[in-house]
């Protein structure tokens, strides 16, 4: 579905209300740049990985700004929704209701891509339906629990009643994906199921759970780790059980991030349809493929059953698209191939990663891969499994073409 985005702006922690206690934009220690796929050949460093991924914004966006983006965009390239997104709580966005006003005369159903509903204030829930009426026929709504206290706490959300009171309309009249960070001992255990119970009464589409990270490894790259001194989160391990618990507790679809996806079985949900794997493209050259932690079993299980020519490596980072230099620092190059991929949208610079790779005086021919492989329970959770299936097809078909055009 192709999706037209109104992006709207905002800081975190200015325009949103304030910060949530455990916000991953919350006491960011660096403004040094990352290196990504964005950044020119001889310098590390562009407006993605240094602004951008901080959610460097000025404010919110004026509203004749987005509208004027929008109906530009959609005069160009057409498209099926038009999705609100912005670096703030889209609910705290004080054009919101003329902004879809505006919209809504294009003629395309309107998605709110975020809000944790703190910007709301009718205890009645007129806003959700006023916005609704304006063509919202979907909306991501971080809950976090449906516990008042909890949210006031955790969330800095003064208005818990109205925050809700607005949620329930919104499930009413259109389809609602709720996601809640999952953090050990404050709303996992019987907060998760009472807010599920809750959540299952108004008619939510579907759940995501996201686990709470806390350290470096896990995802936090801005240099702010520990988001909370003291909390351990979940293991992978362990919060994948618990999205199968959860989601088989509950008559709603239930997806995790960073995995995992119980109906479909991705991340990865091809690498149990050995049909579909061997109508893949002959793999003709040997490559390593490096990954994170989470995706290398998943994807060495893959190769495992259709080349020998593959060497799947991960780094000390869960997930590939957070991949930093300071990961591709501790790698031991003793087994990594003449060939080397790495994620498409992993945060290291082309010629620093490939200095680094080529420092045992091996030239190797260093490639970005695709950007994703697979995906992750916040995109999974509106897909059909057969729709995650061909998604993943296509992904491994171009890498496998580059491992053919380029490795060994």
């Amino acid at each position: 579905m192709k999706d037209i985005l109104a992006d709207v702006g905002g800081r975190p922690g200015i325009d949103c209300r304030g910060f949530c206690r455990y916000c991953y934009f919350k006491g960011i220690r660096t403004e040094d740049p990352l290196g990504c796929k964005y950044c020119p050949p001889f310098k590390v460093g562009c407006d993605y990985c240094i602004n951008r991924v901080r959610e460097k914004y000025f404010g919110f966006v004026p509203l004749n700004m987005v509208l004027g983006e929008v109906y530009t965009n959609f005069k160009v390239n057409g498209g099926e929704t038009i999705g609100i997104s912005g670096g703030g709580d889209l609910s705290c966005y004080p054009d919101l209701l003329e902004l879809t006003k505006g919209l809504k005369n294009i003629g395309l159903p309107i998605h709110i891509n975020y809000t944790s509903g703190k910007g709301f204030d009718d205890e009645d829930g007129g806003e959700a339906d006023s916005l609704v009426k304006n063509n919202v026929s979907e909306v991501s709504f971080t809950v976090f629990s449906t516990d008042r206290a909890l949210r006031r706490e955790w969330m800095g959300d003064a208005s818990p009643d109205a925050s809700l009171a607005n949620l329930k309309r919104f499930c009413e009249s259109s389809d609602v994906y709720a996601a809640s960070i999952v953090i050990p001992g404050v709303n996992d255990g019987e907060d998760l199921y009472k807010t599920c119970s809750d959540l299952e009464d108004m008619g939510i589409k579907g759940m995501i759970l996201m686990r709470f990270a806390n350290y470096e490894e896990q995802g936090l790259i801005l240099g702010n780790d520990p988001i909370i001194e003291g909390i351990e989160p979940h293991s992978v391990g362990d919060f994948g059980k618990l999205v199968t618990k959860i989601d088989k507790e509950f008559s709603f679809r239930v997806t995790g991030t960073p995995l995992w996806d119980p109906e479909a079985g991705s991340p990865y949900a091809i690498r149990g349809e050995d049909e579909m794997l061997r109508e893949l493209p002959k793999i003709e050259k040997g490559a390593t493929i490096l990954t994170g932690k989470i995706s290398a079993p998943l994807l060495s299980e893959i190769f495992d059953k259709i080349s020998d020519k593959i060497e799947v490596v991960p780094v000390d980072k869960e997930i590939g698209c957070l991949i930093t230099i300071e990961d591709i620092k501790k790698l031991s190059l003793d087994d990594i191939k003449e060939t080397v991929i790495f994620p498409g949208r992993a945060f290291v610079h082309d010629r620093e990663i490939e200095d680094l790779l080529c420092k045992d005086g091996i030239k190797r021919l260093i490639i970005r891969g695709p950007d994703r492989l697979t995906v992750d329970g916040e995109m999974s959770i509106s897909m059909s499994r057969e729709e995650i299936l061909e998604e993943e097809k296509r992904a491994l078909e171009e890498l496998i073409r580059m491992i053919n055009f380029y490795g060994v």
